[in-house]
């Protein structure tokens, strides 16, 4: 175990492989090619690193006509890289700049498959205080009128179990440091807010939009004030 930990380490840590990483945070797969546009290496060199990245069972890669789409073998990945970045420094913030707005990535964001950032820990709140969700030793449960809320949301909570994933789990937000809602109960959150078009997500970017619509129903779903 010990030796499979370094290795892992290892193979994440290069510089190269971490820009890799942070690059399929965005939650879609990418070409080798797009792969060594973003983070400006070689296609020979990024085949390299693509090939040990599999081969550790980091990455999966799926064949579609003459291109080969490469993504995170699983979840867990995701939720690893997301974590790691709790480790960089939180600057230290003047008076001043906490008025100021947020950067878009850090306010509201995509973190692989559900929502991050400011309104991902205000939404994980707002769930909390209002018993939707439970909190207990940094494990996040249902109660039973979450279980009737989100019925009423139209989220099937059944249909959510029996996906091969985790249901519902913390994540450390790196911008936040606070938990927002990952697992398959923080997915079918996010896709929901994306069809009925209360967020929408922007080009070549984790950043997420909040549209007028979205505004409205944060507040008054979750008394959001965005």
């Amino acid at each position: 175990m010990e030796d499979q930990f370094i290795k892992a380490a290892g193979l994440i840590g290069d510089a190269t492989r971490a820009a890799i990483m942070w690059t399929l945070l965005d939650g879609r797969a990418f070409t080798a090619t797009e792969l060594s546009v973003a983070v400006n290496t070689s296609p020979q060199n990024m085949s390299m690193h693509l090939g040990k990245l599999l081969e550790a069972n980091l990455l999966t890669v799926e064949k579609q006509g003459r291109h080969k789409y490469y993504r995170f073998s699983s979840k867990e990945v995701a939720y690893v890289v997301e974590a790691m970045a709790n480790l960089i420094p939180k600057p230290e913030i003047s008076s001043k700049k906490k008025t100021e707005n947020y950067l878009p990535i850090k306010y509201c964001r995509t973190c692989y498959d559900h929502l991050a950032g400011k309104i991902g820990v205000a939404l994980a709140d707002s769930l909390i205080n209002q018993k939707i969700i439970i909190e207990k030793n940094n494990i996040f449960e249902i109660s039973p009128e979450g279980e009737k809320w989100f019925s009423d949301f139209g989220i099937n909570l059944e249909e959510a179990q029996k996906q091969k994933r985790i249901f519902l789990k913390p994540c450390l937000d790196w911008s936040e440091r606070r938990n927002h809602i990952a697992g398959s109960v923080g997915t079918l959150l996010l896709n929901k807010m994306l069809e009925q078009d209360w967020i929408r997500r922007t080009k070549d970017s984790r950043a997420i939009i909040i549209t007028g619509k979205g505004e409205k129903e944060f507040l008054k779903n979750f008394k959001i004030v965005v």
